[in-house]
């Protein structure tokens, strides 16, 4: 077994300041070598994501202990039998793995895969198995990643490779930030460029997708819309022709809205700055049993459309290689959106997202 420095969460809380509370500690873990099909990655870069957050407050429960992260780049190390992946080869996780066997996975992306959702919520990689120890206990794994940490063993179907020229830090965003915002535009609204667009919710993955939408737009205007007033201020530095808090929204409409806060108030925004026949895309994760509350005859009488999209319907080994080369084209400047610190800061940059006073943290091993 090799031993590696990760972040455990032990117990679920949310008590803050976190930096005080240190609900994520760094360890010293046993991690098993990879298994067929399995690929063992040296992390360089993890994204700080709110879906980490809500594993966090307990707000989506998962088998206790875990090492989190699930956004990151990295580099192959080692790779079990049957893997089509070079030894130096840099990597980007993806938090939902398709075994492309189930019915889920015949639907072109918009339904997640059966056996990843199943072992997402084991806390196991895509083949069942689990290569984390703490003393020779089992550590569960967080969407099949685990990346904050200094190695990992995933599942190769949890892989994309991507170009070493992609910054780490830009390439980890790739795979859960932009590959949810860019898609819930691209997949699920299937917007075209010439439509309005309003985004609600502006932490990464509603940057992102303004990102995606500032670079592929032709006639459209851009509406972003949060409460916090300095990420207004980056919205229209990113490429936003209009940008207001909630209450400041009224009378403004668009074709295509965005909601990527994952709050019920949220949504409920993102229908009222809906345009008739407008088209609705909600990727927010909201707590359990949060609701909202909305006019059915909105739908009926202004026909508008209400999408739900997880992981923006992406089929990730099309769709990433895509945003890289928009990347590589200058048309999705996804440096301005990160922010970099080290893994040991890991609860210093938990209070910073949940107060929402950052975009995109990035961690570095």
């Amino acid at each position: 077994m090799r031993q590696i420095q990760a972040a455990v969460l032990e117990h679920a809380q949310n008590q803050k300041p976190y930096a005080e509370h240190q609900p994520l500690v760094i360890r010293q873990l046993q991690l098993e070598e990879p298994g067929p099909g399995e690929v063992l990655v040296r992390i360089t870069a993890a994204g700080l994501c709110h879906s980490d957050l809500s594993v966090i407050d307990g707000n989506r429960p998962r088998p206790l202990p875990m090492v989190l992260g699930h956004e990151s780049a990295g580099i192959v190390e080692q790779v079990g039998r049957g893997v089509d992946l070079a030894i130096g080869q840099q990597v980007i996780s993806v938090f939902l793995p398709r075994c492309e066997k189930c019915d889920a996975c015949a639907t072109g992306g918009k339904l997640p895969c059966s056996a990843g959702s199943q072992s997402n919520a084991e806390g196991t990689l895509l083949g069942g198995a689990r290569r984390l120890f703490l003393d020779g206990t089992p550590v569960h794994h967080h969407l099949g990643v685990s990346a904050f940490a200094s190695h990992a063993v995933m599942d190769a179907r949890s892989l994309i490779p991507v170009g070493a020229d992609v910054p780490a830090p830009v390439a980890a965003v790739l795979g859960c930030a932009v590959l949810t915002g860019g898609g819930a535009l691209r997949n699920a609204a299937k917007a075209t460029g010439d439509q309005d667009i309003a985004i609600v919710g502006l932490g990464g993955v509603g940057m992102a997708a303004l990102l995606v939408a500032a670079g592929q737009r032709t006639t459209g205007k851009i509406l972003a819309i949060d409460a916090n007033e300095e990420k207004l201020a980056i919205a229209r530095e990113l490429g936003a022709d209009d940008a207001c808090t909630p209450q400041q929204a009224e009378g403004r409409t668009a074709q295509i809205v965005i909601e990527a806060a994952g709050h019920p108030r949220a949504f409920e925004t993102a229908m009222q700055v809906s345009a008739v026949g407008s088209t609705v895309v909600t990727v927010g994760l909201p707590a359990p049993g949060a609701m909202s509350s909305i006019e059915p005859l909105a739908l009926t009488a202004g026909a508008r459309t209400v999408i739900g999209s997880y992981m923006g319907s992406a089929l990730p080994a099309r769709d990433i290689p895509c945003y890289e080369q928009l990347w590589c084209e200058g048309k999705l400047p996804l440096e301005k959106l990160v922010k970099t610190r080290a893994l040991a800061e890991i609860n210093q940059a938990l209070d910073e997202l949940a107060e929402g006073r950052s975009v995109r943290q990035v961690l570095l091993a």
